[in-house]
């Protein structure tokens, strides 16, 4: 069953209690299909523990609209990816940053061209230091996605440049946009060198407050 509340109406507050229909795990994700007083919604969050029936409140945060789930072969309409799915009264939680893997977990191998003005993934990580600071474009294939941390979504992007070896085949993005793994985007952000989050995660470099369309 798709949700029934329409993107507008569901987005004209800021969280949405109810209950749980439905709910299942994928991808490091909870989804969970939950009806609220203006009818149900979809949300899905990093992995927690939940049950139909449950009482939950959904932060209306990073709606994505037409959403298809490459794990659970699934399409939906809209879906809200929040930072964190609370219960009632419960107080909202720091969510800690995500982990700086020296690379993501699939690889991009075959070249895909840079946009119109834009340089290659390899070339900012080589070439940080003379970038900070600068706003660049990128286009390349999402790998990873964690949404809803510290603000913002967390993208790795790959377009075929670099070597997986040294790191340098794979790019770090923050965005108030949402994308999806597999969809292949042009990103214009600034470039960040030496960012550190505390905690034991640091990044050499990474594009912050990027822009994302498709293609």
């Amino acid at each position: 069953m798709q949700p029934s509340a329409s993107h507008t109406a569901a987005a004209s507050a800021n969280t949405a209690a109810g209950t749980v229909l439905e709910t299942m795990d994928a991808s490091n994700y909870t989804y969970v299909r939950v009806k609220t007083a203006s009818g149900e919604i979809w949300a899905a969050s990093g992995t927690f523990k939940v049950a139909v029936g449950d009482q939950v409140v959904v932060p209306l945060e990073n709606p994505m609209e037409n959403f298809h789930s490459q794990s659970l072969k699934r399409d939906f309409p809209v879906i809200y990816f929040a930072g964190r799915i609370s219960r009632p009264g419960e107080a909202a939680a720091e969510t800690a940053p995500v982990a700086a893997p020296s690379a993501a977990p699939v690889q991009v191998t075959e070249p895909i061209p840079p946009a119109p003005g834009g340089v290659s993934v390899a070339s900012i990580v080589t070439g940080r230091k003379a970038l900070a600071g600068k706003t660049v474009t990128i286009r390349g294939k999402v790998v990873k996605f964690n949404g809803g941390i510290l603000g913002s979504n967390w993208l790795h992007i790959q377009d075929g440049s670099g070597v997986a070896k040294d790191g340098t085949n794979d790019i770090t993005v923050t965005s108030a946009a949402v994308a999806a793994v597999g969809d292949i985007v042009t990103i214009t952000g600034t470039v960040v060198i030496d960012k550190d989050f505390g905690s034991g995660y640091s990044y050499d470099v990474l594009l912050q407050n990027a822009t994302i369309t498709k293609k």
